[in-house]
């Protein structure tokens, strides 16, 4: 596929004139083409929906959600991947970001490691890859051989898939099982995929590892039930939480969280059922850590 063909690359007839423009009217050109994303984001939501629904599967069977990308893509794909553990209480490697070439490649572009399809090979063999896995291609141009290498080794393996690019039909979608393709037109600023098309991405992958958290119990209503309180902020969030959740009172809600060393579901079923820690964490156990399933089980 020609790259100067690319919808991603071609220039925009609204923003030719950055240059000469205002500092305002500048910022306000980003603005509305930025405007769009959205749209063009919803427009894939059917796809989106599929993906969070093969994310779920994956980890309930004890697979992982592995995200796999080059430059923004690949940047994008690890910080969704490391915002997972303190949100939502997963171990680390859970959900795992790949960048072609490397952690280094996260602060200073490796070059020629994303024209490479054996390295996105080497890099799923070095995860021990599992058919239980899933595993997510970025790619704004929707053509990079890191990523093609890549998906079409975990379709080989038996993996979940599903793509994420800004171009139409593109390669890497016809790689995947599920393909997520937000066409959200030339950029601002001509070929900078970080803009709009790293907006659409980041969107993409919000939706992705949020639903299948929610899809797996680690949300209650829309509290992030498992995150873990690590410092002072996250403490008082989980307190409100609790409160939120319970309509207790403050000063029950920090006794519920001081005997469960601070596991706001835990908590929440105390306050909810009445019953003690232990009894709590058993029915958490006993119904996969849902706790609405748990919180109807102790009202039988």
């Amino acid at each position: 596929m020609d790259l100067g063909a690319l919808i991603s690359e071609t220039r925009n007839a609204d923003t030719m004139d950055l240059d000469s423009l205002s500092t305002l009217e500048m910022v306000t050109k980003f603005n509305d083409q930025d405007a769009t994303v959205a749209a063009a984001v919803r427009r894939t939501l059917p796809q989106v929906a599929q993906a969070v629904d093969a994310a779920a599967a994956s980890l309930q069977e004890g697979g992982r959600l592995i995200y796999m990308g080059a430059g923004t893509s690949g940047r994008l794909g690890v910080l969704d991947a490391s915002e997972c553990p303190p949100t939502f209480g997963v171990p680390h490697g859970l959900v795992v970001g790949v960048i072609a070439g490397g952690p280094g490649a996260l602060l200073k572009a490796v070059e020629g490691a994303e024209d490479n399809e054996q390295l996105g090979v080497s890099d799923l063999q070095a995860l021990k890859l599992t058919p239980q896995d899933m595993v997510v291609g970025l790619a704004a141009s929707g053509r990079t051989p890191y990523v093609i290498g890549a998906l079409r080794f975990a379709r080989q393996s038996g993996c979940r898939t599903a793509a994420i690019s800004c171009n139409p039909d593109s390669p890497i979608a016809h790689e995947a099982a599920i393909a997520i393709s937000p066409v959200v037109g030339p950029e601002a600023l001509t070929g900078s995929t970080r803009l709009k098309s790293g907006t659409a991405q980041k969107l993409v992958l919000n939706m992705i590892s949020t639903g299948a958290m929610v899809k797996i119990g680690k949300v209650y209503q829309n509290l992030m039930v498992d995150m873990q309180a690590t410092n002072v902020k996250l403490v008082d969030r989980a307190c409100r939480m609790v409160c939120q959740a319970t309509g207790c009172e403050r000063e029950e809600a920090e006794r519920a969280l001081r005997q469960t060393a601070y596991e706001v579901k835990t908590a929440i079923l105390m306050v909810l059922s009445g019953v003690d820690a232990t009894k709590a964490a058993t029915l958490l156990a006993e119904h996969g850590g849902f706790l609405r399933a748990a919180l109807q089980a102790s009202m039988r």
